[in-house]
């Protein structure tokens, strides 16, 4: 009797060959699909070379270079040029009585009060350290007057004259005079001298003083006998080179820039001439340079003619 075969233990075995081939095969279709998932993100740099950009990197990259967001806070200006009422205090040494008997005369409606710190005679009303020697002139009070004044409620005024300064010229008059043709200094139809806006030094003596008035806490620098002469033999002036305009307009620049720290307002006195005509050839004042610069154009005349 024959026993039939047996195949219990066959289990239908697979060449090692097929099992690896296989497995390359499976190897190829995941590196078909990886290559055409990231070929979007393959870009050539101006060489032509490759380069991969990766969704998560820009991501990475977004995030970096995106600013933080800022709380910030505007301030107003500091300057504020309004429209103002008040008086001008005469020209003297400050004293507890003349401040007493200004407050008495005020207005209840006056919001401004004016001091002159330096007159046309070239005298200095309070204690600057960089007046000419013997230009000072002060009260014992002065500085407690000054004090009173500047902690009011008003709305405070130095006027300082600038170039009509006969103390000035006389003490310095190479560096500071202004002189005629023959060289000596140059007197007015008053017999007055003048400082020359032309001279850098007579120009950062006038700075000199406003920036000394805006620290003691002036709101406002108002600039008087801003001009050349205007009366007497003009034409024995020896005015150099440039414009006389260009000189009163580098005086203007050069104090804008040195009371900028303050914030102090800067305004100008200007002739009738000057506001009705734009210009005034004697005194070398042109309206739309000196507006570049002043916060505020005075102009001294009668309220019939304002």
């Amino acid at each position: 009797m024959v026993r039939p075969r047996r195949y219990n233990n066959y289990r239908g075995r697979r060449s090692k060959g097929k099992t690896a081939l296989a497995a390359l095969l499976v190897l190829v279709i995941l590196a078909a699909v990886v290559v055409i998932l990231l070929q979007r993100h393959i870009i050539y740099d101006e060489t032509g070379l490759p380069r991969m950009e990766v969704p998560w990197k820009e991501a990475t990259q977004e995030e970096t270079t995106t600013k933080p967001e800022l709380d910030l806070v505007i301030q107003p200006p500091e300057k504020t040029v309004g429209e103002i009422r008040g008086i001008i205090l005469p020209v003297g040494a400050l004293t507890q009585e003349l401040w007493n008997r200004a407050e008495a005369g005020m207005d209840p409606a006056y919001n401004a009060l004016a001091a002159v710190l330096k007159d046309e005679t070239g005298t200095v009303w309070f204690d600057a350290p960089s007046a000419v020697s013997g230009s000072v002139e002060v009260a014992e009070d002065t500085s407690e007057v000054l004090a009173a004044l500047i902690g009011s409620e008003f709305h405070t005024i130095a006027c300082v004259s600038c170039f009509h300064d006969p103390k000035a010229a006389a003490a310095d008059a190479d560096g500071l005079g202004l002189k005629d043709a023959e060289g000596y200094l140059f007197y007015d139809g008053a017999n007055h001298q003048w400082m020359d806006p032309a001279k850098p030094a007579a120009r950062q003596y006038v700075c000199e003083l406003a920036v000394e008035a805006a620290r003691l806490g002036f709101d406002e620098i108002l600039l008087t006998e801003f001009s050349y002469p205007t009366d007497g033999k003009l034409e024995q002036i020896a005015y150099g080179e440039g414009e006389k305009s260009e000189h009163l307009k580098l005086l203007l620049e050069e104090l804008q820039d040195a009371l900028e720290p303050y914030g102090t307002v800067l305004s100008v006195l200007v002739s009738p001439e000057t506001v009705t005509a734009g210009q005034e050839e004697s005194s070398g004042q042109r309206l739309a340079e000196i507006a570049e610069y002043a916060d505020r154009i005075c102009v001294e005349t009668s309220v019939g003619d304002a």
